[in-house]
């Protein structure tokens, strides 16, 4: 009996101990460290007196930090100074080809390569891709080790991952850590699912490979979230397959050729979903169709929600942007919408994105406070004249004069032209108050509603929360 328990006692203190097994990176560092290079950057600036570089009142000061830090040298006014920076890269060719982030070598005048076994060589750009933040340089050299290339669809919320790098110019630097998620989209970044981890990177990491534990590349290390400047557990890296996408289109063109739609879009809010009869909140919300374009002569309208673009899923606005950028211009491709509470199969043919292309916003302008009596939403409006629809291009729309009440817990503001109000996906175009308020009559007083909106030259949805709704059973009403 007593060699039994003394026996299981055993077994189960080595399987205890298997499991408390932290993973050893060090063959792996040192094989796959070989191809991880240095990239240092020059730049002749004219200083401006007293300028510092960064304003620190710019919310980029205190959001996603690039990697690498200026040396701003001593400005003085008008003069010349070398302006350099540090970043990491990695090589992906025997023959020379090494691939960093685009912000890394932004505006360089000179890009200096330096290798593992200290040799340093002048990189020629072979082009850059800002919206993915992913450069190709080429050096000459020959028999260069390289890296091996994994599939980041394979990573797992959780598996360990190491990077190497350069962090504040300390090379060949090794850091470890787990994904802690996938597909991670970013503010103003709509081209790339981002793979999150927390393994430490810093300053000098940008640019870096991210590994999986067989020793193959998954990531590009490019962006860090940090109040400090330094490592706080969240770094975002480009998956590689993205990557290696672009930097074929770089070698083989010098630019990236991207397809576009012709839309402006929303995510979908559980609200959103409700009124246009889905039953969740997924899809891409279409706010606009840009006349004449791709989306336009597909038959997409406004109000259509985007289900699947060329057989991919859309499962939320983000996604969106990501596939049809990465369709190649001129693919005939098939969108499933959602329209009116049934499902439209359109065909589309991909337009091709300029490089200047950027939304205008012009918010709308206060029209004074009015006095007159707000619907039960909490919303003064007003009609506009014939003279002002002719020159909108519209054939009704009711002006928000005021917010009160209920209206102010939802994103409709004074200056906001309703075009229209949304029922089960139905849109039904505003031409008078009258009518705004009788349809209005026939929603329950408890029922969110959803308004097809008019901002600047832009157009939304916004749904509108009445005061005093219903709380969903079994919460806490406070």
């Amino acid at each position: 009996m007593k060699k039994l328990v003394l026996g299981l006692f055993l077994t189960t203190a080595m399987q205890w101990g298997m499991a408390q097994t932290l993973p050893d990176f060090a063959d792996l560092a040192e094989k796959q460290g070989a191809a991880v290079v240095n990239v240092s950057t020059t730049q002749v600036v004219k200083a401006n007196a007293g300028s510092l570089g960064i304003d620190p009142d710019d919310p980029a000061f205190e959001f996603f930090k690039r990697f690498f830090p200026r040396q701003p040298g001593i400005p003085g006014g008008g003069r010349e100074y070398q302006s350099r920076s540090l970043g990491s890269g990695f090589i992906i060719s025997a023959d020379g080809y090494v691939l960093t982030n685009a912000h890394v070598i932004d505006a360089a005048d000179e890009v200096m390569v330096k290798l593992n076994d200290k040799r340093e060589f002048k990189a020629k750009v072979i082009g850059a891709d800002r919206l993915t933040d992913v450069a190709l340089l080429k050096i000459e050299a020959s028999g260069l080790p390289t890296v091996r290339i994994g599939d980041p669809a394979k990573l797992r919320v959780g598996e360990w991952v190491f990077a190497i790098g350069s962090p504040f110019g300390l090379e060949q630097t090794v850091t470890a850590g787990i994904v802690s998620a996938k597909g991670r989209s970013l503010p103003d970044e709509n081209y790339v699912p981002f793979i999150q981890t927390d393994v430490a990177i810093n300053p000098g990491n940008s640019g870096g490979p991210l590994f999986n534990m067989k020793g193959e590349v998954v990531g590009i290390n490019s962006q860090i979230y940090s109040r400090s400047g330094g490592y706080m557990g969240l770094a975002f890296s480009i998956p590689i397959d993205l990557a290696f996408d672009i930097q074929q289109q770089l070698r083989q063109h010098g630019k990236v050729s991207r397809g576009r739609m012709g839309v402006s879009i929303q995510d979908m809010s559980k609200e959103l979903a409700e009124s246009f009869g889905l039953s969740k909140p997924s899809g891409a919300l279409i706010n606009t169709v840009e006349k004449g374009g791709p989306a336009e002569r597909a038959g997409i309208l406004p109000g259509d929600v985007i289900q699947r673009f060329d057989g991919k899923p859309i499962a939320q606005a983000a996604d969106l942007p990501r596939i049809v950028g990465l369709t190649r211009p001129g693919a005939k491709v098939q969108v499933q919408v959602w329209r009116a509470g049934a499902v439209k199969e359109l065909g589309l043919t991909v337009g091709e994105m300029q490089l200047d292309e950027k939304l205008a916003s012009n918010a709308g302008k206060r029209q004074g406070r009015s006095e007159a009596a707000a619907n039960r939403l909490g919303l003064v409006l007003r009609e506009i004249s014939p003279e002002q629809r002719r020159a909108l291009g519209i054939s009704g729309g009711l002006l928000v004069e005021d917010v009160r009440n209920g209206a102010a817990r939802t994103d409709l503001r004074p200056g906001d032209l309703i075009r229209a109000i949304v029922v089960k996906g139905v849109q039904t175009e505003l031409t008078s108050v009258e009518q705004f308020n009788s349809l209005l009559s026939k929603f329950d007083r408890n029922d969110p509603v959803t308004l097809w909106v008019r901002r600047g030259d832009n157009q939304l949805f916004v749904t509108i929360k009445p005061v005093g709704s219903r709380q969903p059973e079994g919460a806490d009403a406070g």
